[in-house]
């Protein structure tokens, strides 16, 4: 669509609101002030908010944060209680028992547990204060190259106000050319942006395939009285039932203040059983005698799901082209093993303002000035946080007993582990045709009732995300052929998509009379946590952003 588009300069752009764009935009601005360098700065988010697609385990390590915002509880830093003790128990189906030792990664004592929605938010306060310019509501939907093709000069946002065939309605806004000499992205894990850099610059060359999970997650309001009232630790983390031994994951309990707990379940996504479904087995987890007394009586709040790469240190691309930088969990920055991905997160951006500075200084925006980002990261502790869990995730996606014999080799290496450099399948070719699986796990959730109030079901929880969209414009999932879903892959697979959804987004209809089967898009369900781009074992799904402003709308998760 030809449309004259409004074009607005800036020195540097940030594509996404997490920790990664804001810590990297206060400390862009905190350096260029002590430099006297002039310098404009914007930041773009495609929630209607900072904050309102933050979703996370929330335990968060304040190494970076404390570098940032020294005096971070004087400025008001929304924390919800400090670790007091860590909890990790192993969950049998009917019993548990809890591991007489916590691995050291997880040594969270003294940390603080925070809900990332309101610590997002609060980071974008402080980035405004510093003169930040902040745009929540707009999405990043294309990357602009010069007329080599070889540079990032900035990024379109995408058009309001389509129809569903596409063409402008009354109140059409077409997108903005955001310009920069430096373009940073943050937009998390599996970037549509990234990805589409990738195919053009060839980032990932040489890497070894990501590897992802998928949570779902909760805050869920106690009684006065419960269990956290008298435990010696408030920060719990369960392995085990009901993924077994074969599927990665496993579910976390933190308490918040106000008697409020988050409850977490994560499931790495290289599981075969076609028939799994993620949102069972959260319910599952919810239902176990353990996690059950401690959420008794309680009632959800607001309930959240959101992929996260996984693959640590051997799946970063390549943290540098000309004009542009990559941070955060789109550059998978994440100390897996400690289950944490904020202050690595926050570092990155950190790391990368330092890089911008130097670029400013030199008055030099290519490829060999901003390497000047990948000479810190090397140089940082960051990189010995990277490298300690460089083989973790892919020695959990190993089937059977052999995993714990590469996680105790690594455990004792510092990362290294028995091979240094596991590769593991993608986890979209990880499914097993229905026969070779079996129709495993599928029964046993059933059983259980959702009574609307602890335990809920996928639509309730897509209501208490408060995601809205706008269902008259153009389905920002793109199916690229049908056909395949209600054929070749139903008949394989029996559609995966309708059960690794956490929103009930696809759902297949069979005609009674004539037994023909059509997919049906519920996209306003989407919660933008990206797994069907992921998952689908025919690459047939594209994830790609909706109008901005629109999509979860999270408080407190």
């Amino acid at each position: 669509m030809d449309q004259q588009r409004e074009r607005i300069d800036f020195d540097v752009l940030f594509v996404g609101g997490g920790p990664a764009s804001l810590a990297g935009a206060i400390k862009l601005m905190q350096l260029a002030k002590k430099k006297n360098i002039s310098i404009e700065v914007a930041l773009i988010e495609k929630g209607a908010e900072i904050g309102s697609h933050a979703l996370s385990g929330a335990v968060l390590n304040p190494i970076a944060l404390q570098e940032l915002i020294p005096d971070f509880i004087e400025k008001g830093c929304p924390v919800e209680t400090i670790v007091r003790g860590d909890e990790f128990v192993f969950l049998t189906k009917t019993g548990y028992f809890k591991v007489p030792f916590t691995p050291r990664q997880m040594h969270n004592k003294g940390f603080y547990i925070i809900s990332l929605s309101k610590f997002t938010k609060w980071l974008g306060e402080i980035a405004l204060e510093l003169g930040v310019n902040i745009f929540p509501g707009f999405a990043g939907k294309e990357v602009l190259y010069d007329d080599n093709g070889k540079t990032v000069t900035g990024v379109r946002t995408g058009d309001k106000g389509l129809g569903k065939d596409g063409s402008p309605k009354s109140n059409f806004e077409p997108g903005i050319d955001l310009m920069a000499k430096v373009t940073i992205f943050g937009e998390g894990a599996r970037g549509s942006l990234m990805q589409d850099i990738a195919k053009k610059l060839d980032i990932f060359s040489g890497k070894m395939s990501q590897v992802y999970e998928t949570g779902i997650k909760e805050v869920i309001q106690l009684p006065e009285k419960n269990y956290f009232s008298s435990s010696s630790a408030n920060d719990v983390h369960t392995l085990g039932y009901p993924l077994g031994f074969d599927t990665p994951g496993g579910g976390f309990i933190y308490e918040m203040k106000d008697n409020k707990v988050t409850v977490g379940f994560l499931a790495g996504l290289s599981y075969d059983d076609p028939m799994f479904d993620l949102y069972d087995e959260f319910i599952k987890f919810k239902s176990h005698p353990f996690v059950a007394q401690i959420i008794k009586d309680g009632k959800v709040l607001q309930q959240g799901a959101r992929t996260v790469s996984t693959g640590g240190y051997y799946t970063m691309p390549k943290l540098f082209v000309n004009g542009a930088l990559f941070t955060g969990a789109a550059a998978a920055f994440q100390n897996t093993p400690a289950l944490k991905g904020i202050h690595v997160s926050m570092k990155s951006g950190m790391l990368a303002a330092e890089a911008v500075i130097k670029a400013f200084e030199e008055n030099s925006f290519n490829a060999e000035t901003l390497s000047y980002f990948q000479t810190l990261f090397d140089k940082s502790p960051l990189k010995d946080e990277m490298l300690e869990g460089r083989n973790f995730s892919q020695a959990l996606a190993r089937k059977g007993l052999i995993k714990f014999v590469h996680l105790g080799a690594q455990y004792f290496t510092k990362g290294r582990g028995i091979i240094d450099g596991m590769n593991t399948e993608e986890d979209c070719t990880t499914l097993k045709p229905l026969k070779a699986a079996g129709e495993t796990g599928k029964a046993e959730t059933k059983k259980k009732t959702f009574d609307g109030t602890l335990y809920i079901d996928k639509l309730t929880g897509v209501y208490l995300s408060k995601t809205m969209h706008r269902e008259d414009q153009p389905c920002h999932i793109i199916v690229r052929d049908t056909d395949i879903c209600v054929n070749e892959c139903y008949e394989k697979f029996k559609s995966p998509c309708t059960r690794f959804c956490p929103g009930d987004v696809y759902e297949i209809e069979t005609d009674e009379k004539t037994g023909k089967r059509r997919l049906k898009l519920n996209f306003s369900n989407c919660l933008h946590c990206k797994t069907c781009d992921i998952k689908d074992p025919y690459r047939n799904i594209k994830w790609t952003c909706p109008e901005g402003g629109e999509g979860p709308g999270y408080t407190m998760v």
